[in-house]
């Protein structure tokens, strides 16, 4: 088939029988005269066809849409019409997965509706051909600087394609080119990533079994949908079939032809945001610039917001409800949507944000979900228990051009369940097996407004619930004024610190303190025409105001350093808080049978909230476990005083292991109720409890978290550090204090002693390839546990364990002898394994 467009970058070229000792065009030749022979002609170019006039190419058999471009269907070809206006204007080239198979293993890339791949797209014509370039923005420098021809020099747009033009329109005014193969082809920026063809293998594009379903134009977008099946030998669903189907959704958005003004990130403030390299800024290095991702919000009247007057924006952020959405939950989310006006009161501005339901197709015919005109919240038909809110946002300057939030049926599932496990011990009337539609809607409510943050620009902030006092959210008055934590944004969930006869009510956080002064921060309009930079300077004072008061703390997701930055935590204490979780828990267990009783149903309901109450348990241990060998952690400028990482204290660090001595090393036997185990466990469970606990156990041992230990004590001293020694001295109290070990006990030792096998002989714990900046920052501390103090004190554990178990073998039951009759001879190989 011929070709009516090039990939020419990012994509590998072919070799194709070419040349070398195997090619049929080097080896072939054409005798003339006897005894003469000259190499056989080269096969001629194939003809090109020539620009054919538009009525030829756009027959009256074409089906045609006005939007971006005139798009064109001819048969089974696609064409664009491609005004002059247009070339050389920048787009945002945005692919997502729209369909997937059951069971995708690779991790971002599994749920319809998700992104893998973002480029701008710039549309060149040269002669008779259109290529689309792919501008970097990377790097930059100040047009009016010396540096801007270098960084132009060395920052050349890529080029993706080339198209042939096939016609000019009627008025010469664009030009018309196929994009049928472009659009169908195996194109990795628009199709199956990297990732993806690696997990399954594949080894080629099958074009016969891929096609383009829609293509649809709006006034400032084109959506193209495309089916693409790759050959491969793997499939998440059926190897037999040899290949693996997905179907993408690929949508270009213009770009502002005039970029707004960025604002320069803060990491004191949490934003998303990207980062550019500045050559132009007049430092002495190469220095990276971040911007936040924010909509564009400009006052109507700027004189009144100057005199402090709430002002409607030119432009307020509009997010239409999904059609397909069911009714009785369209209120609940147009709710989440705008309690967010609130936090824009706080950056001046009054009606900033509104959810409306869409319009019907009578109210108007044009309104589409698809058309990023609109932000949608899109309502999934799927088993997924999720919700996500991303945003599409300008390379150039931050700038949120529209969102689609992804809002997946089954969220109800696991907020059903997470709200029970963690409230039912307070809240009866949520003792059920369902919930009513009310009390649905309002953590309905709570999910929406947490997901529209993020299309606000917000990321997650891991470090807000620690602001409240465990016992402040104990009190009714409190917890009634701010709810459960000071940012809706925090994965701070619901109040399960709380405890019967408090008289708490309010159980899920609310958009708070922090929220609106995120808001404030990154959306107030600063009047002057001042530059980013002056702003700057600007919005540095207002973070210096708030600096130490904890209301206003950012704290950064994915750092396993701070355990203040941890999910599904709440208060300024977890070993406090999780206590008073544990009570609550301790309460439900034996009434969740009753509670989530349904007349004619199996035990289902029974094995999925008993399986969540585990789950529940093992949060707290890992809130409890970053406590050992914690840093915190308080972004600062020069202006500010003190440290940006600290140790804990010596005693919040013990108070921690002994938390997990009383709670979790000593056999926690209340999660064993065999009377409603027997109704669905068939030996699992037990393995799951006896799976927290050795989790947890490697968890505290692990190199990096004795990395710390250690570099506390060599910054700190004995006297105020946490030590190594003392950790294992606690541990082995609790871990080896029975005689006659129960099973899970039994269990717990065997895995002290693999683990510090593993000390004694493994190296490195970090992925293969990670940064050791990168991963120090995420709280996998590098260190050589060889040359560290790791082994020795490892060796002076294992040699006293030699001497429990030596004695323990030669008394008690006949299980307790042959168990440490084991553990001595395991420790014995460790100590010295040549024997």
């Amino acid at each position: 088939m011929k070709k009516n467009f090039k990939v020419l970058a990012l994509a590998g070229i072919v070799a194709c029988g070419m040349a070398g000792s195997g090619s049929a065009l080097a080896q072939k030749k054409s005798k003339t005269k006897k005894g003469e022979t000259t190499p056989a002609a080269a096969p001629a170019a194939p003809k090109k066809e020539g620009i054919k006039p538009y009525s030829e190419v756009i027959t009256s058999k074409a089906r045609t849409t006005n939007g971006l471009f005139k798009t064109h269907k001819v048969d089974d070809k696609w064409y664009f019409e491609i005004p002059d206006s247009l070339i050389n204007r920048e787009m945002l080239a945005v692919t997502r997965l729209s369909k997937v198979p059951v069971g995708v293993k690779v991790g971002n890339q599994q749920y319809g509706g998700e992104q893998i791949n973002e480029q701008v797209w710039k549309w060149e014509r040269r002669g008779k051909q259109v290529y689309v370039r792919v501008p970097s923005y990377a790097t930059k420098a100040d047009p009016n600087s010396d540096m801007f021809e270098s960084v132009q020099n060395s920052n050349l747009s890529q080029i993706l394609a080339s198209f042939e033009i096939k016609a000019y329109n009627k008025d010469t005014s664009g030009v018309v080119i196929d994009v049928t193969d472009f659009y169908n082809g195996d194109v990795i920026a628009i199709g199956a990533t990297d990732q993806l063809r690696k997990a399954y293998k594949v080894t080629a594009y099958d074009m016969a079994r891929s096609y383009i379903d829609t293509v649809k134009t709006f006034p400032v977008n084109i959506e193209v949908r495309t089916t693409k099946t790759y050959r491969a030998a793997e499939s998440p669903t059926d190897n037999s079939n040899g290949a693996v189907t997905f179907e993408f959704n690929t949508s270009m958005l213009l770009l502002p032809k005039i970029p707004v003004k960025a604002r320069i990130m803060d990491k004191r403030v949490g934003f998303f945001g990207q980062s550019q390299i500045d050559y132009g800024s007049g430092a002495q290095k190469a220095e990276r610039t971040a911007y936040i991702h924010r909509w564009n919000l400009v006052p109507k009247d700027t004189n009144a917001y100057k005199r402090g007057e709430l002002v409607e924006p030119i432009k307020p952020i509009v997010i239409y409800i999904d059609p397909a959405t069911p009714n009785k939950w369209v209120p609940y989310l147009i709710q989440g949507i705008n309690d967010w006006q609130v936090a824009f009161e706080a950056a001046g501005f009054k009606n900033a944000i509104i959810g409306k339901k869409a319009p019907t197709p009578q109210e108007d015919p044009e309104f589409s979900v698809e058309d990023s005109r609109y932000s949608v919240v899109r309502y999934f038909a799927s088993d997924i228990a999720n919700a996500y809110g991303p945003h599409i946002s300008d390379p150039r300057t931050g700038q949120i051009l529209e969102t689609h939030i992804g809002w997946y049926h089954n969220v109800m599932n696991l907020l059903r369940n997470w709200y029970f496990v963690q409230t039912a011990a307070i809240n009866p009337s949520i003792r059920k097996a369902k919930f009513s539609d009310a009390q649905m809607g309002e953590l309905i409510r709570f999910v929406s407004s947490h997901e529209i943050g993020h299309t606000l620009g917000l990321p997650h902030n891991f470090g807000s619930s620690y602001a409240y006092p465990v016992d402040s959210l104990r009190s009714k008055t409190f917890t009634d004024a701010h709810g459960t934590a000071p940012s809706i944004m925090d994965y701070a969930r619901f109040n399960y610190i709380a405890q019967p006869g408090d008289g708490v009510t309010k159980l899920h956080p609310q958009i708070g303190e922090y929220d609106k002064w995120a808001v404030k921060w990154g959306y107030s309009w600063l009047p002057g025409g001042k530059t980013a930079e002056q702003e700057k300077e600007i919005l540095d004072q207002w973070t210096l105001k708030n600096a130490g008061n904890p209301l206003y703390f950012y704290g950064r997701q994915g750092t396993m350093l701070d355990p203040r930055l941890q999910n599904e935590d709440l208060g300024d204490n977890a070993m406090k808080a999780s206590g008073y979780g544990i009570a609550n828990l301790k309460r439900i267990l034996p009434n969740i049978e009753k509670w989530t009783y349904e007349k004619g149903e199996d035990y289902s309901n029974l094995k999925e909230i008993y399986g969540e109450i585990v789950g529940q348990f093992n949060r707290y241990m890992g809130h409890v476990t970053t406590n050992v060998g914690g840093l915190s952690e308080n972004f600062k400028t020069y202006e500010q005083s003190g440290p940006v990482y600290a140790y804990l204290p010596q005693a919040k660090q013990k108070e921690a292991i002994g938390f997990l001595n009383q709670q979790l090393f000593t056999t926690p036997l209340w999660l064993i109720n065999n009377e409603q185990l027997s109704k669905f466990d068939n030996g699992v469970l037990l393995s799951r409890i006896k799976g927290v606990q050795t989790n947890t156990l490697g968890n505290l041992l692990s190199a990096p978290r004795l990395a710390r230990l250690l570099d506390n004590e060599t910054k700190n001293g004995t006297a105020k550090a946490y030590t190594l020694p003392e950790m294992f001295t606690d541990l082995r109290s609790s871990v080896f204090v029975a005689a006659r070990p129960d099973a899970f006990k039994r269990n717990l030792q065997r895995a002290y002693v693999d683990r510090l096998s593993d000390l004694m002989t493994k190296e490195s714990e970090l992925p293969a390839g990670f940064p050791v900046e990168s991963a120090a920052s995420y709280g996998l501390t590098p260190i050589n546990v060889g040359l560290s103090d790791i082994r020795p004190l490892v060796r002076v554990e294992l040699k006293k364990l030699l001497a429990i178990t030596k004695a323990r073998a030669a008394t008690g039951d006949e299980v307790s002898k042959a168990h440490y009759d084991d553990l001595n001879i395991r420790i014995k190989d460790i100590l010295d394994p040549k024997k």
